[in-house]
């Protein structure tokens, strides 16, 4: 009998060693959970504040693009303005210039119609 004690008290002694290590590790995995778990919090948080960033930079790109829409569109109506004055300018001068050549050679022929004195 005393040698079946023995053998019971060994078991005994190793089944509280065996559910100690598994405590011990059970503790580990729970510290491991609490730190990625702060972790977590501290990713989701900067995921809200870079999601915050992210759609203030839209709105501020959103209305950038606008502008210079409006820019390019206001460049481009001038810029054909300028092109239609431009135009207009050489067409004023050549009819400007025709103008010159005709009243010259009238008064040229003039000139040479009346006679000397």
């Amino acid at each position: 009998m005393s040698q079946q004690g023995a053998a019971l008290q060994s078991y005994n002694n190793e089944l509280v060693k065996c559910i100690n290590d598994l405590c011990a590790k059970r503790d580990e995995v729970h510290k491991q959970i609490l730190q990625e778990e702060e972790e977590k919090q501290k990713l989701q948080n900067d995921i809200r504040i870079l999601t915050e960033r992210l759609a203030k930079v839209n709105e501020s790109l959103s209305k950038k693009m606008a502008s210079r829409n409006e820019f390019d569109k206001t460049i481009a109506e001038t810029e054909g303005a300028y092109m239609k004055i431009l135009e207009s300018s050489q067409t004023l001068l050549n009819v400007l210039k025709r103008e010159s050549q005709s009243l010259r050679e009238k008064s040229t022929a003039k000139s040479s119609a009346a006679p000397m004195s």
